[in-house]
């Protein structure tokens, strides 16, 4: 992991993508990770070269950062699920359910946070891989895979092979929401880029986009301040 010195020093994350084509940096508002995606055939040299021309620019928008503290998920705590607040409450039986305001979790309290990420991942599943084979059946297309990761960086990709990948984490935002990202994934089925072609797919199947992706740019990192595991 390179390092940038200075004050204080920075841990730099190297990501070197077959996708990339030219140096490019990200910053997580959730917790300030930065990122640094290179093309694969780049040389280290030249990728710290770039990072040491933005320093300024990157010192500036880590300090704009405000820290927020994670949430741990335990009972009587406010869960969204498809983007409706639900407050965890002791359950009884085997399987978590919804009762009206409340998600309902049965057994040992010190185990429900790993329960409801359990529950949502599911859940997450069901979605993305309806709405994923919705909008592939649009475009005349067909994935071959879909995986769920606890990704920061990005909401959902799809490889050159069609392999789709989302954050499970969609499923506690609004279902529009949610649909977009599936929509915008599908897409690079299509096309593998976001070439001007690449928005006419995706505005064809999902023409409010801008709207969700506005709502993700804003709200997006509250779904990450929520820590599910001990």
């Amino acid at each position: 992991m390179p390092v940038l010195p200075g004050s204080p020093p920075l841990d730099v994350h190297l990501k070197r993508s077959a996708r990339a084509r030219r140096f490019s940096l990200r910053v997580s508002r959730l917790d300030g990770k930065v990122t640094l995606s290179i093309p694969t055939r780049a040389r280290e040299a030249e990728a710290l070269d770039f990072l040491r021309g933005h320093e300024g620019w990157l010192r500036q928008t880590l300090s704009a950062i405000p820290e927020v503290a994670l949430r741990p998920v335990s009972l009587g705590s406010v869960v969204p699920v498809e983007g409706r607040p639900l407050q965890l409450a002791a359950g009884t039986g085997r399987a978590l359910r919804v009762e009206g305001e409340a998600l309902l979790v049965p057994g040992d309290p010190a185990r429900v946070g790993p329960r409801v990420a359990a529950w949502l991942k599911v859940l997450a599943r069901d979605r993305l891989a309806e709405a994923s084979t919705r909008y592939a059946a649009q475009v005349g297309r067909q994935y071959s895979t879909l995986a769920l990761r606890d990704t920061r960086s990005r909401w959902g990709s799809c490889s050159p092979d069609g392999r789709l990948m989302y954050s499970w984490r969609l499923i506690m935002a609004p279902p529009a929401v949610l649909d977009y990202v599936a929509a915008h994934e599908v897409a690079h089925l299509v096309e593998l880029n976001h070439s001007p072609a690449y928005w006419k797919v995706v505005t064809a199947i999902c023409p409010d986009w801008r709207l969700h992706r506005a709502w993700l740019h804003a709200q997006g990192q509250t779904l990450h301040r929520l820590r599910f595991q001990d």
